[in-house]
């Protein structure tokens, strides 16, 4: 294999995982907003339940941390692709931060999940 397509391969398992994280964080998001309605509505008290509010909150506390984490391992991985010579590794549906102007990609509900590359990564010292 040669260091394209493995580059090509790391792209799009880079993005499976930005999109997983950011997934996860809607769905621990939407149940963090849910449980204090819930508790309200079913006439519970305050107390009741703290445990179980405090624990998401920290599930999506840790999730914010790890898409960071995951922001700067995706810009490492982009200088490491660039002082390589490998330039169209740039993979998913999504606009870049560097597309001027944007290109349009797919949401991520469309059913399509194996993303072609789409364009070759912009130099820039200043990561987005």
């Amino acid at each position: 294999m040669t260091r394209q397509r493995i580059g090509e391969a790391l792209a799009g398992r880079l993005y499976a995982a930005e999109l997983a994280i950011d997934q996860a964080l809607a769905e621990i998001a939407a149940l963090t907003a849910t449980l204090p309605a819930a508790r309200v509505e079913a006439r519970i008290s305050a107390t009741c339940g703290q445990g179980a509010f405090e624990g998401v909150v920290a599930a999506l506390t840790a999730l914010v941390e790890a898409r960071g984490h995951l922001g700067q391992t995706h810009r490492t991985l982009g200088a490491v692709a660039r002082s390589l010579g490998l330039a169209a590794l740039a993979a998913g549906p999504v606009d870049k931060p560097g597309d001027r102007p944007p290109i349009g990609g797919l949401t991520p509900h469309d059913e399509q999940l194996d993303y072609p590359v789409n364009k070759p990564l912009p130099y820039t010292p200043y990561p987005c």
